[in-house]
């Protein structure tokens, strides 16, 4: 959660509508998805602190207001460890959707083992272990390597690995508690 001051311009037929609710909608609008460097990604603004007076501009029927807002952003930390359900499977690896933002687990970071890719199937086979990777698992990872660049999510770049006690697919992670105990 961060705050955050600016302008928010309120176009005249919101007039009738409660202030706040339109000044944070129209930040949404403005802001979510966009990627700051420092702070990351932004998922929500979701309370105003301040809202000053509204001011005209000659030309624009709008009012623009100066803000004081809250907003929370996702940023992806080295070595965090992160919860993530795998939404494509390619020859490759497995691409993981964290929370706004996708993540790649190359094929060498699945498991300890040799992978190979069922293309008939669209998933990842461990050799030895007959662990298998398919699109839609839920899959406990660690964040390796992050690229963040731009503005925008579209060059941005998550590392995944999964080759650590604890990680992986959430069967193999009980599996492997299972027989911790025995």
């Amino acid at each position: 959660m961060t705050t955050i001051e600016d302008t928010v311009r309120i176009p005249p037929s919101r007039f009738e509508d409660p202030l706040e609710e339109v000044a944070i909608q129209t930040l949404n609008e403005a802001y979510n998805g966009s990627l700051d460097k420092n702070l990351g990604l932004l998922v929500n603004v979701n309370e105003i602190d301040e809202i000053g007076e509204g001011k005209l501009i000659m030309g624009d029927g709008a009012s623009y207001h100066s803000v004081v807002f809250k907003a929370i952003f996702f940023k992806p930390e080295q070595q965090e460890i992160i919860d993530g359900e795998v939404i494509e499977i390619a020859e490759f690896g497995a691409f993981v959707r964290i929370g706004p933002m996708d993540g790649l687990v190359h094929v060498s970071q699945v498991t300890d083992d040799y992978i190979n890719y069922d293309a008939k199937r669209g998933a990842l086979i461990a050799k030895e272990s007959n662990k298998t990777l398919d699109e839609g698992d839920l899959v406990r990872s660690r964040i390796v390597a992050i690229s963040l660049k731009d503005n925008s999510t579209k060059n941005t770049k998550i590392g995944l690995t999964m080759r650590q006690n604890g990680l992986g697919r959430f069967e193999w992670i009980e599996e492997a508690k299972r027989k911790a105990k025995k």
